[in-house]
């Protein structure tokens, strides 16, 4: 079985130590959630950063911020992850399904502006696999209609689009995750990053149980102690949730944020070794890379066209396993196609090609630690490639 305790070889152990050792309280140099929101923000070229517990907890303060209430409407991609339509559900709001685009697989902004209504209130594109969204015609749509913008990045780190710009930075707020197969990862955990001031307080609060100390900067809820401990002192000053993160995660994730270029570099490889092979391949067809674009490569994302040579989707799976490959992953069912959204008067979509895109995806890992390893998902793909190329 392959050491998967590879990627933890930075100071993920000693900022540990140093977290057990402090009592959990903050050292000179701040808490672990205040040193790594500080980085991050500083990678992103962002003014506030704010930690929490999940991914999907960030989306849910991002949209509280926003003001999305009951009534409203927000966008969202119907080919991504339930939990951006769970985070609408949760703020009381509805989500509305927009189409994708064929070749990139990502949001389409014309179809974002053809499902705009009165109720719109936010669009949440979702840079999916590693790829980054058309943001200037989104931003475009967004601002000519005073509508919010939060980038869900949690499969999209250092991605960067053909002006420079990282995914997670151009909307209003972008948002990230540390689940355990990110580009890194604290196992679980989040993170949001906005330049607006009271965006960040309002979501710096919302997650911290709505405690009234805590600001755009700082989530230390006891400032005074005098204050504190008096009876008198009214503590709440908004309905909340409690999704900060852990001072061991924030630890783990700090350790594994200095050396994010590294892993994205890593998944970059892998990703292009696979286009190098699948590019001229008549089996398939991958997830197109705009002009100028980066891709961080989450996963190498690739529409399967083994329904025109008389190929199953599981056949050519089971095959490639068979060869030594790690596996291929589906993509998710689409959002309003979920039991759970259509029970709850939220699975009325349209969206024809994502749809069909849903059928044909295939994912595969790029999350090998060295050239060795990479080298054994090449030779698993040629083989398998070869094997049904005789077929045909």
């Amino acid at each position: 079985m392959k050491n998967k305790g590879w990627k933890f070889k930075g100071n993920e152990r000693k900022y540990l130590d140093d977290v057990l050792e402090s009592g959990f309280g903050a050292t000179e140099t701040g808490s672990m959630n205040e040193r790594l929101e500080r980085k991050f923000a500083e990678t992103h070229k962002q003014k506030f950063a704010i930690t929490a517990n999940s991914g999907t907890s960030t989306l849910h303060m991002a949209l509280n911020a926003c003001n999305i209430k009951s009534g409203d409407e927000v966008i969202i991609p119907s080919l991504t992850v339930a939990m951006c339509g769970f985070s609408v559900w949760q703020s009381g709001a509805k989500p509305i399904y927009a189409d994708v685009l064929e070749d990139t697989f990502l949001i389409d902004p014309e179809d974002i502006q053809k499902k705009i209504s009165e109720k719109t209130k936010a669009i949440m594109p979702v840079h999916m696999y590693g790829n980054m969204c058309n943001m200037k015609k989104i931003m475009e749509i967004a601002n000519g209609k005073g509508i919010f913008v939060i980038e869900d990045s949690a499969e999209c780190f250092l991605a960067s689009d053909d002006q420079g710009q990282i995914a997670g930075t151009v909307g209003h707020i972008g948002s990230w995750s540390f689940e355990s197969t990110k580009h890194i990862t604290s196992n679980e955990g989040g993170i949001l990053t906005t330049n607006d001031e009271e965006l960040a307080r309002k979501m710096r609060q919302f997650g911290g149980v709505g405690f009234k100390n805590i600001t755009s900067e700082s989530g230390k809820v006891r400032i005074s102690r005098e204050k504190f401990q008096d009876p008198n002192w009214k503590r709440h000053n908004m309905l909340g949730y409690n999704y900060r993160l852990s001072e061991l995660c924030a630890a783990v994730a700090l350790a594994q944020l200095e050396r994010i270029e590294d892993f994205v570099e890593l998944r970059q490889k892998m990703g292009h070794e696979y286009e190098r092979i699948l590019r001229d391949s008549k089996l398939f067809t991958p997830q197109k890379i705009q002009n100028g674009y980066t891709n961080s490569f989450w996963t190498y994302a690739a529409r399967f066209n083994g329904e025109n040579f008389g190929i199953k989707w599981q056949d050519f799976r089971k095959k490639y396993i068979s060869f030594g490959g790690d596996g291929i992953y589906a993509a998710h069912q689409l959002v309003y196609n979920e039991p759970c959204f259509k029970e709850n008067n939220m699975g009325d979509g349209k969206t024809p090609i994502a749809e069909k895109l849903q059928k044909q995806m295939m994912l595969f890992t790029t999350n090998q630690r060295d050239e060795e390893e990479r080298e054994e998902q090449i030779n698993a793909l040629k083989k398998t490639l070869d094997f049904f190329d005789m077929e045909t």
